[in-house]
């Protein structure tokens, strides 16, 4: 029996905040490289009071709104966790974001806090773009913005919205082009 192949679940994350806990994570995105069709997106509803004006500026969500039709972090959590594991039937999932360390530390958090555990595993870890590329390419950090990565691979026209679910597309299609070069 074959081994099943890594399916690199692109992440984006949108919050009113620069950490979990005193601050909430507003919505989760999520899709696989090479699979269009497979995405996953929810909002969630604040699990605080505080929040900075200028975090929440970036996504354009409407606490307000959040608090009051948002599913509470358990039920969103909890719904991204079945989506994760049901990709076990076609792959294993591999955590991705960009940058790695900021989205992976609210879902991480998020996903331990909320349902118990993470579907991509006890460390949270997995691959931040950024990284790979500058493994792939031998460019300095300076040279791995998500905008220089695009414009080489001739993505320069993909929008960067700011909307969870789009931005985890978006990171997908970009990795899959990443992983195109450095196979091929």
């Amino acid at each position: 029996m074959s081994r099943l192949p890594e399916l690199y679940v692109a992440v984006d994350v949108e919050a009113d905040g620069p950490i979990p806990g005193p601050y909430s994570m507003l919505s989760l995105g999520m899709a696989v490289a090479g699979r269009a069709d497979l995405t996953f997106y929810t909002e969630l509803r604040p699990i605080s009071d505080e929040f900075v004006p200028e975090a929440l500026a970036v996504s354009g969500l409407d606490r307000d709104r959040l608090l009051r039709e948002a599913p509470p972090p358990e039920e969103a959590m909890a719904a991204a966790a079945r989506w994760v594991n049901g990709l076990r039937t076609i792959g294993r999932p591999v955590f991705l974001a960009a940058p790695a360390v900021w989205d992976g530390m609210f879902v991480h958090w998020y996903f331990t806090r909320f349902t118990g555990r993470s579907p991509f595993g006890a460390t949270g870890s997995g691959v931040d773009l950024r990284s790979y590329w500058m493994g792939l390419t031998g460019r300095e950090w300076a040279g791995t913005r998500s905008g220089d990565i695009k414009r080489e691979l001739g993505l320069a026209g993909l929008p960067h919205t700011h909307h969870a679910g789009e931005d985890a597309a978006e990171l997908a299609q970009i990795f899959e082009q990443v992983l195109r070069r450095a196979t091929g």
